[in-house]
């Protein structure tokens, strides 16, 4: 039995400073062209001031959650304390949250909870961000 590998990128184009992006349709879209069947997918997003999570994803997550990440780093940086000052909040809320996941795939698809999403995290946009997709079967 040959493993199968693969390694892809993903552009993202975001909207707005901070937003919460679902991207399952598009990682599920590349198993699925790759035929990717059962193994571990690895993504890693190559951004200091954006993040990728999951989470259960619903029209009200979006405020909800960058309503917690703005009362735990308020997004107005402190003038004085470092050259990056207002871009420092999304430096460490980017940290917190985390640049990889790995995540089972079966039948071409993330075998994620009932109602999980792997979603973006935008804490400096709108940018373009990139997702490196590997996967091992």
């Amino acid at each position: 039995m040959h493993a199968k590998k693969l390694m892809e990128k993903i552009t993202i184009k975001t909207n707005k400073t901070r937003e919460v992006m679902d991207i399952t349709k598009e990682i599920n879209a590349l198993l699925e062209r790759k035929s990717a069947k059962d193994g571990l997918c690895h993504l890693f997003l190559s951004h200091t001031t954006a993040a990728i999570t999951t989470v259960h994803m619903d029209p009200a997550l979006d405020v909800d959650l960058l309503g917690a990440y703005e009362v735990m780093i308020p997004s107005r940086g402190e003038a004085g304390h470092t050259h990056h000052a207002a871009h420092m909040p999304a430096h460490i809320l980017a940290s917190m949250i985390g640049s990889s996941l790995a995540i089972p795939v079966q039948g071409e698809k993330l075998a994620l909870g009932d109602f999980q999403r792997v979603v973006l995290v935008e804490l400096n946009g709108p940018r373009e961000r990139t997702v490196i997709v590997t996967f091992n079967s």
